[in-house]
């Protein structure tokens, strides 16, 4: 990857376009440091600390949500707003009409998505603030400028829904004239902040004379670059379907006749069900916590369903497995599959063209899923275990959760493909002259 970003930097195109990403994720992170007027930044971190969800939104936005920033829901509401459009388009036929029109459907669908990132915006909000609104003298001073707490929070709702516009329009400005996608450049740069702050203090506290800060940090950086190294090799494991296409003459000239492969990722639907099952298992906690009149069930919610309990393993196990064959359903369709190799005159040697191509594509798919879905299991589980014997550090725990490793090793690999495929791209462009 480091020669990739060195030959990268070669090409005055390439390298333009490097630097306009590293501007505008660094306009990011100066938005993250903004604190917003009239908030107490100690009880947004207690808070969200005692929170599994939003610990792990506060994780992802480099503890903009913790600090009570200007960006401080991030990409989040974005993020969700996309998914909800996705599942939408597969459930909805005009959505999925919209989807297949080329250009013009993609944008119609982009509008869409960003007036549902609005209205996702102010909905959480107005979460936020009615999370601290039960203890307003150490949440929110609504007479710092107003003297109504009515109106203190209509400003809030209204620079918390603007902050996350401004980073939906800053991930749409890297995917135009960057590199990558500019919402998971985002996600990747959030993470990596958090995990850095938290490692800084910890070399923070060797300096001062703690030793046992240097072996925690050391074992806790060892462990890291094998899971590390474990979850790429899974992550860029695939398998390949051959398919031979037969010769066809057109005229007095001859086609075809060549082989291709189908690549089919075990991890071909990323860190969704990972992010799924953590939502639904998070948000009755979140929920009950907006209600005072619920404590009491707030409190057997976190004593059967907190973090390390049987039910809560079952369940996340359960919903981790449930979502990874939904979304394989929809990122692999067999038929589809099927359908575009026979029209292209093509085959799997030993398979039937038309249905019995469909069905062993299902088969394969389904084996594949499988493995995958055991593999998200283990990695939700098996991190959190190893880097809690290195390490107490909430923060260090949250800024390597399972979910912020998948993310860290996919927009990485992305990132290096990128890359890769413009360099390729201008050495064409360059032959060519």
């Amino acid at each position: 990857m480091f020669e990739t970003i060195k030959n990268a930097f070669r090409n005055k195109d390439i390298r333009k376009k490097i630097l306009i990403t590293l501007a505008l994720l660094l306009v990011f992170r100066i938005g993250c440091y903004i604190p917003v007027p009239g908030v107490n930044r100690g009880a947004f971190e207690s808070a969200i600390t005692d929170n599994q969800f939003l610990a792990l939104m506060s994780g992802i936005t480099g503890n903009a949500l913790q600090n009570a920033t200007l960006f401080a829901l991030g990409i989040g509401p974005y993020i969700n707003a996309s998914i909800i459009v996705q599942l939408l388009t597969v459930g909805i036929p005009a959505l999925e009409r919209m989807s297949k029109e080329g250009e013009e459907g993609q944008k119609k669908i982009t509008l869409i998505t960003r007036i549902i990132t609005i209205i996702l915006a102010i909905v959480q909000s107005i979460g936020v603030i009615v999370l601290f609104a039960n203890n307003l003298d150490n949440g929110i001073n609504a007479t710092l400028f107003f003297d109504s707490t009515w109106l203190a929070g209509i400003y809030m709702t209204i620079i918390y829904t603007a902050g996350a516009m401004l980073v939906m329009w800053l991930g749409e400005r890297i995917t135009d004239y960057g590199v990558g996608n500019g919402i998971s450049m985002i996600i990747f740069i959030g993470i990596l902040s958090t995990a850095g702050l938290a490692i800084l203090g910890k070399f923070e506290d060797v300096f001062a004379g703690d030793l046992d800060a240097l072996l925690e940090v050391g074992l806790f950086i060892v462990l890291a670059v094998i899971i590390f190294f474990a979850i790429t090799y899974v992550d860029l494991a695939e398998r390949k379907i051959p398919v031979q296409y037969a010769k066809q003459v057109r005229g007095t000239k001859m086609y075809g006749g060549q082989s291709s492969v189908i690549p089919m990722k075990i991890t071909g639907s990323g860190v969704m069900p990972l992010i799924f099952s953590f939502a639904i298992l998070s948000f009755p906690n979140m929920i009950m916590s907006l209600v005072p009149a619920w404590s009491d069930e707030l409190e057997w919610w976190t004593e059967h369903f907190s973090n390390g309990t049987p039910w809560y393993v079952l369940v996340l196990a359960v919903l981790i497995f449930a979502f990874s064959f939904f979304y394989a359903q929809i990122e692999f369709n067999p038929e589809d599959v099927s359908k575009q190799i026979q029209q292209n005159g093509g085959f799997i040697q030993g398979i039937r063209p038309g249905k019995p191509t469909a069905q062993y594509l299902s088969k394969i798919n389904k084996r594949i899923t499988l493995f995958g879905a055991i593999f998200l299991t283990l990695v939700a589980f098996v991190p959190s275990l190893v880097f809690s014997i290195a390490t107490k550090d909430s923060t260090l725990l949250s800024a390597f959760s399972t979910t912020g490793i998948l993310i860290v090793v996919s927009v990485a690999l992305e990132f290096d493909k990128q890359l890769q495929s413009q360099i390729m791209m201008k050495n064409y462009k360059g032959f060519l002259k």
